[in-house]
């Protein structure tokens, strides 16, 4: 049972890991070379101090023991112990961990597996890249073949003596991840419609094919898996290789024996020294051209979150000890992972307590974030509100029948009036498949030079969009009728709104809103208090000694939660 659970478990490892790869900051892979140093240093280094407590001991064979993180345990405490932190340090936690997980599987197969069969380990490279040429030919991806192969690569390294987990994590790598394609979700919207005129089976099993297939198949693997690797198959894990009785004597026995104390030691103060040792010497070695993505107190609370050793620390622990010595180490284990995730809560909450600029600098350093937008801002075409050479500039793609854009404009209306160094600019991306209205209200906006008056009437007004409509709000403000009625009519703003969709494309936009500051993407929620802090890590990467502005936080909480 243990095998299965570990495959599934780095499965779900590696999936997470390309969507950073492919999407986050990782996608310049010249980054990857402090993280992957740090977390080679982070795992030689508690095998150093277990080999040394346990020299010309028999149980010096357990190094392997002292060296892995639980990627999912350590991320499950982080999001405990670190609430409200940018989620750039966990891009950062995630690039430590892969890294981590990757060469403890190789260490398993390699110094604690069986002996290696040659013959299944060759029909596992072959079942494995048969994977790979089938994903090739058919890029949406097929349960079918992604099943048959997979099992068939993961069933001959169980024959081959190798760990076959190392099948989930490969297979997990080579998932790649994307944004969804603009053609694929209008696709996916026509059999959705097609269905509501004709309601069938069939055209149901269509319409949800279609859904499925417009997302990547590390998206639908990720939310397949994620639930059942959280709620399910670690804690069967647990219980299957962690149950111990622990009394007064165990503890005694082990608070004197070397594997308990080399493990505990390697984990609480190994692996934070050498994750912040190993980040300092790239920085120094490459005379500052490679910095942490993170600031140095992240940093050392990435280090003591590395501690928490679990699930493969346990495996490699059934496979190196028995007895009183399984026991000990087991006990190294758990205290280990529960002092560093109490030693995690005191450093972040120890950041916490700084100074507001000191704290963004502890949090997020000095180095510079890649840009997720790819056209700047241009006033000649753009709608820019705020001052035109403000350092933090806030795009958001929008719709005007767009609900979810309507529920965020008095956050963005908000924003404006507390915050004297941000500009606004709006881009148009009418999902002309699902708001049959949304392009022509885009055009009727540009009209006349009134486009913020306009622009809130609209996204006040999303019940009251058709032409008449239209037209009553033009004279509302004082506009020519007749002449925006030429304008609709003649597509006079076409091309305007156009270049804005192909921009939005440019950028990997799907949906509205989507925002983004000074280039960089915002993930998360839209309302007023989520954008505020999106606001104060912004300032803080523009200028990292600048103190927050003040502001006025606003009583307004989830206006509008999708993510």
């Amino acid at each position: 049972m243990d095998s299965g659970l570990m495959t599934l478990f780095f499965l779900v490892v590696g999936l997470e890991a390309r969507k950073e790869f492919n999407l986050g900051d990782q996608r310049e892979r010249r980054r990857l070379v402090l993280p992957v140093t740090a977390s080679l240093i982070a795992m030689a280094a508690p095998v150093g101090i277990y080999l040394a407590v346990n020299q010309g001991s028999p149980a010096v064979h357990g190094w392997g023991v002292a060296m892995s993180t639980d990627s999912a345990l350590a991320l499950r405490a982080f999001a405990m112990v670190a609430r409200g932190v940018p989620v750039r340090i966990r891009a950062f936690l995630l690039a430590l961990f892969v890294v981590d997980d990757l060469v403890a599987l190789v260490v398993v197969a390699f110094a604690y597996g069986e002996h290696i069969s040659l013959g299944p380990l060759a029909f596992a490279l072959a079942s494995f890249g048969a994977l790979l040429v089938a994903r090739s030919m058919r890029p949406t991806g097929s349960r079918t073949t992604d099943v048959v192969f997979g099992v068939g690569t993961w069933g001959a390294l169980m024959f081959s003596g190798i760990e076959p987990g190392v099948a989930g994590l490969a297979i997990g790598l080579a998932t790649t991840a994307r944004a969804p394609l603009r053609s694929d979700l209008e696709h996916a919207t026509g059999l959705v419609r097609l269905f509501r005129e004709q309601p069938s089976p069939a055209r149901a099993r269509s319409a949800t094919v279609g859904l499925s297939a417009s997302l990547s198949a590390n998206a639908r693997l990720q939310h397949l898996f994620h639930p059942w690797i959280t709620f399910l198959i670690v804690p069967l894990f647990a219980l299957a290789n962690a149950g111990i009785r622990i009394d007064a004597d165990l503890l005694a026995h082990a608070a004197a024996a070397p594997v308990t104390i080399g493990i505990f030691l390697g984990y609480v103060l190994g692996k934070p020294l050498a994750v912040l040792a190993g980040s300092w010497a790239v920085a120094r070695s490459s005379r500052g051209r490679l910095h942490p993505p993170v600031g140095w107190g992240a940093v050392l609370g990435s280090g003591t979150l590395a501690g928490v050793g679990f699930t493969v620390s346990l495996l490699i622990a059934t496979l190196a000890f028995s007895g009183h010595q399984l026991d000990q180490a087991k006990i190294g284990i758990l205290g280990a992972a529960v002092i560093s995730t109490v030693t995690s809560w005191a450093v972040y909450r120890g950041v916490a307590l700084l100074p507001s600029a000191r704290r963004q600098r502890a949090l997020l350093g000095d180095s510079t974030q890649l840009h997720d937008l790819v056209d700047a801002v241009d006033p000649a075409r753009d709608h820019i509100q705020g001052p035109v050479h403000a350092p933090i500039t806030i795009v958001e793609y929008g719709d005007f029948e767009c609900p979810y854009c309507s529920q965020t404009e008095p956050a963005t209306r908000e924003l404006l009036a507390s915050h004297p160094d941000v500009r606004y600019v709006w881009r148009h991306l009418p999902l002309s498949d699902v708001h049959p209205h949304a392009r022509l209200t885009a055009e009727a906006a540009a009209s006349q030079g009134a486009f913020w008056p306009m622009h809130t009437l609209l996204l006040e007004r999303q019940d009251r969009l058709d032409l008449p409509d239209l037209l009553a709000h033009a004279d509302e403000l004082g506009l020519d009728t007749d002449r925006l009625e030429r304008e609709l009519l003649s597509g006079t703003h076409r091309a305007s709104v156009d270049h804005h969709i192909t921009s939005a494309d440019t950028n990997g936009v799907t949906g509205t809103p989507t925002f983004f500051l000074n280039g960089k993407r915002h993930h998360g929620p839209y309302d007023a208090a989520a954008l505020f802090d999106a606001i104060e890590e912004t300032r803080h990467a523009h200028h990292p000694a600048a103190p927050a502005a003040p502001a006025t936080r606003s009583p307004m909480r989830q206006l509008c939660t999708r993510a």
